[in-house]
C-alpha cells in the first residue's frame, strides 16, 4: 500500500537506524521498488520515451557491486492484483496519469512515469544476469518479508510498507545502500548502509509490536477517503491530534501518541468501535481496517521452495492455469498481467508521457492485446476491462476478446499449447500483427518482432507516422544494434529541447505495440526470438534525429563506415517500405492490414 508521511517521519528520526557495513550475505531485494529506484536515481530520460540502454549498464553495475562484496541478491517482483479482486480506489491512477501529462508539458514532475518497456528490459536483463528471479502472483511484500524472516537475512527497498514488518535481519533502504561506492576492509569489500528494525521505531515512538499493523492500516485509510466509510475512519481518526491543516508526520506522531496507550490490536478496535458508534458503516469501516492490517501478516511462503529447486507457486484452483504458464510468469519471463486476463478479467495499461488532449497510446495496441485476450479466454464469451485513461479521467473500457481463425488449432488447457508446431503459433502471431513472414526474411532473427511491430505500427499509429519519425525509428535500431555487437560503450545524451508531442505520441504508439506483442508472443512460446529490449530505442536519439531530418538530412551520414549498418538498414527500410498506407484517412482493420500495396518511406 505504502504509507503516506513514515518515510519522513523516520528520517526525521534517524537514530532509528543502524550504520552497517554489508558483505558476505544473502539479501532479498524488492524489486518492484529497485527498478523503480534505480531509474529515478539515474538522471536518465523520462519525457522522449526512456534510455534503456544506459539503465541496462546501471543494472549491470549495480549487480557486479553486490557480487564483488559477495552479496547474493534474490529478486522478488509484485504481480499486478490480488487474487481477490479488491482494488482500492484510490487516486493513484489518476495521479499517474497527471504527472505524465505534466512531463509531456515540461513541468518538474517529482516522480514521472516511467518508460513504458522499463519493466520488461528490467527483468530480461537479470535473467542475462543470472540473478535469482520470481514474479509473484500477487502483491510481494508478504512474501519478501516471509523469506528474509526463513533466510535470516535482510530486505533491501525503498517501500515504506517494510517498516511495518518484524524482519530479523532488517530493513536495508535503497536510498543509505551506497552501492557505487563499494569499499575494502583488507581482502574483503562491502557496501556501507543503514539498517532499520521495527524494534528501535518501537523503542523510539513508545509502541507495543503488535500495534503496527493497525498503525500502517490506520494511516492509509487516513490518507485513502474513498467512500463513506473511509472518511467516517479518517475523520477520527485525524481528529485524534487537530487541527486538519498540520502535516502528515505531525499527525502520524499523534496517531502513535494515541496507539502508546494500548496493548493488543483487539483494544484499539474496541475503542475505534465506541469513537464511531454501533452502526452498518462502522462495522464496514472497521471490517476494512482489519483487512488492511492483514496484508502485513506474514503469509504461507512458496518462495524458498521456488528459488531452490524451481517448485512452481500455487494458484487458486478458479484460475485454470496451465503448470507451464504458471511457471513462465514466476520465472518472469510471461507478463503477470496474464494471470489477471485468466482471473479477474482486468488489464492494467501504463499511461505514456502524452499531453491529456491526445488519445492514449495504448488505443494503437488494442487489436494485439485482443487475440491475447481470445487466446486466454477460448471458449468464454467475458469481456476484459482495460484500465487505461482519457483525458485525464481513468478509463475502463471493456473489450472484447478477438478469435483468429488459426488460433482455433490451439489448445490452452493442456500440454499441446506448448508442443505446438513453431508454424502454427508462427502464423497466429503474424496474422495478429498483420505482416507476412515473408516481409522479414532478410530481417535479423532477434530483430524480426520489432519490425514486425514497426510494420504493424504503420498500419495502425493515429495519425501515419511522417517519414522523418519513421526513418530516425530506423537509424535508432540500427545504431542499437551495432552498439551491441561492437560492445561500444553506453553514452547518455543530453538533449532538453522542448517535446514534439506529435512525435512523442507516435514513438508512444510504438512503445505500446512492442510491449503488448513481446507479450503476445511470450504467450505463444516464442514463435519470435525474443529481442534485446535495451538496443531498441533510446529516445533522446530518436528525438535529435527526427528534428534533423525534418530539416532535409540524407539519412545515410548517420550509419557508421566499416560496420553492417548500412545494409541493415537497407534491409529493414525494405521491410517496412510497403507498410505505409497512401491514404492515411483511411480507416484500419482490427488486427492489422495485409501489407500490399501503398506508398514506401521516403528517405532521400
Amino acid at each position: 500500500m505504502g504509507i503516506q508521511g513514515l518515510t519522513g517521519l523516520i528520517k526525521d528520526n534517524s537514530k532509528i537506524y543502524e550504520d552497517i557495513q554489508f558483505s558476505k550475505s544473502r539479501l532479498v531485494v524488492d524489486g518492484s521498488s529497485l527498478f523503480c529506484t534505480l531509474y529515478y536515481g539515474s538522471d536518465l530520460d523520462l519525457r522522449y520515451g526512456g534510455e534503456y540502454d544506459a539503465f541496462e549498464d546501471r543494472i549491470g553495475k549495480f549487480v557486479k557491486a553486490l557480487k564483488d562484496c559477495e552479496i547474493e541478491p534474490y529478486v522478488v517482483l509484485d504481480g499486478w492484483s490480488t487474487y481477490s479482486g479488491r482494488i482500492r480506489k484510490t487516486p493513484r491512477k489518476e495521479s499517474r496519469i497527471k504527472n505524465a501529462h505534466d512531463t509531456a508539458m515540461g513541468l518538474d514532475v517529482r516522480r514521472s512515469t516511467l518508460p513504458v518497456l522499463l519493466m520488461l528490459m528490467f527483468k530480461q536483463t537479470l535473467v542475462k544476469l543470472n540473478v535469482p528471479l520470481v514474479q509473484c502472483f500477487e502483491k510481494a511484500d508478504g512474501q519478501i518479508a516471509f523469506l528474509a524472516n526463513e533466510w535470516k537475512c535482510p530486505v533491501l527497498s525503498q517501500d515504506s510498507d517494510f517498516y511495518i514488518f518484524d524482519l530479523p535481519a532488517g530493513l536495508l533502504l535503497i536510498s543509505y545502500f551506497q552501492w557505487t561506492t563499494v569499499l575494502h576492509n583488507g581482502t574483503e569489500s562491502y557496501i556501507s548502509c543503514k539498517r532499520y528494525t521495527a524494534s528501535s521505531f518501537c523503542t523510539l515512538f513508545n509502541i507495543e509490536r503488535q500495534l503496527l499493523p493497525i498503525s500502517a492500516a490506520l494511516a492509509v485509510n487516513a490518507n485513502n477517503a474513498n467512500n463513506a466509510n473511509d472518511a467516517k475512519l479518517t475523520n477520527m481518526v485525524w481528529s485524534i491530534n487537530p487541527p486538519w491543516d498540520r502535516s502528515r508526520i505531525f499527525s502520524l506522531k499523534g496517531l502513535l501518541r494515541w496507539l502508546s496507550d494500548f496493548q493488543q490490536p483487539r483494544d484499539v478496535l474496541k475503542e475505534l468501535q465506541e469513537l464511531l458508534g454501533d452502526s452498518e458503516t462502522t462495522n464496514e469501516a472497521l471490517k476494512d481496517l482489519q483487512m488492511d492490517m492483514e496484508e502485513y501478516q506474514l503469509p504461507p511462503s512458496y518462495l524458498q521452495d521456488f528459488f531452490t529447486d524451481k517448485t512452481v507457486p500455487p494458484l487458486p484452483q478458479e484460475a485454470h492455469v496451465p503448470i507451464e504458464m504458471s511457471l513462465a510468469v514466476a520465472q518472469g519471463k510471461m507478463s503477470s498481467d496474464i494471470l489477471d486476463i485468466l482471473v479477474l478479467k482486468r488489464m492494467s495499461l501504463i499511461a505514456a508521457v502524452d499531453i491529456a488532449d491526445l488519445p492514449s497510446a495504448n488505443l494503437t495496441s488494442r487489436p494485439i492485446r485482443q487475440v491475447m485476450y481470445g487466446l486466454l479466454l477460448r471458449g468464454s464469451e467475458d469481456r476484459v476491462e482495460e484500465i487505461d485513461r482519457e483525458g485525464l479521467q481513468v478509463h475502463c473500457p471493456m473489450v472484447q476478446p478477438v478469435h483468429p481463425d488459426v488460433a482455433q488449432q490451439l489448445v490452452l488447457d493442456s500440454r499441446s499449447w506448448y508442443e505446438e508446431p513453431d508454424s502454427v503459433r508462427l502464423q497466429v502471431y503474424l496474422e495478429a500483427l498483420g505482416v507476412s513472414e515473408a516481409t522479414l526474411s532478410k530481417v535479423p532473427p532477434h530483430l524480426r518482432l520489432p519490425v514486425a511491430v514497426t510494420c504493424y505500427w504503420l498500419q495502425q499509429a493515429t495519425p501515419t507516422p511522417e517519414p522523418p519519425v519513421i526513418q530516425a525509428l530506423l537509424l535508432g535500431l540500427v545504431d542499437g544494434e551495432t552498439r551491441r555487437e561492437e560492445g561500444l560503450p553506453v553514452q547518455q545524451m543530453e538533449f532538453t529541447l522542448e517535446l514534439d508531442h506529435a512525435v512523442g505520441h507516435a514513438y508512444n504508439q510504438w512503445q505500446a505495440s512492442l510491449r503488448d506483442a513481446v507479450h503476445l508472443n511470450q504467450l505463444l512460446c516464442f514463435p519470435l526470438p525474443e529481442p534485446h529490449i535495451a538496443w531498441l530505442y533510446r529516445g533522446t536519439l530518436v528525438h535529435q534525429l527526427v528534428i534533423t531530418l525534418k530539416k532535409g538530412a540524407d539519412p545515410e551520414p548517420f550509419l557508421v563506415n566499416g560496420t553492417s549498418s548500412r545494409p541493415l538498414y537497407q534491409d529493414l527500410q525494405e521491410a517496412v517500405l510497403w507498410y505505409r498506407p497512401q491514404d492515411t484517412t483511411t480507416s484500419r482493420r482490427p488486427g492489422g492490414g495485409g501489407g500490399g500495396g501503398g506508398g514506401g518511406v521516403e528517405t532521400q
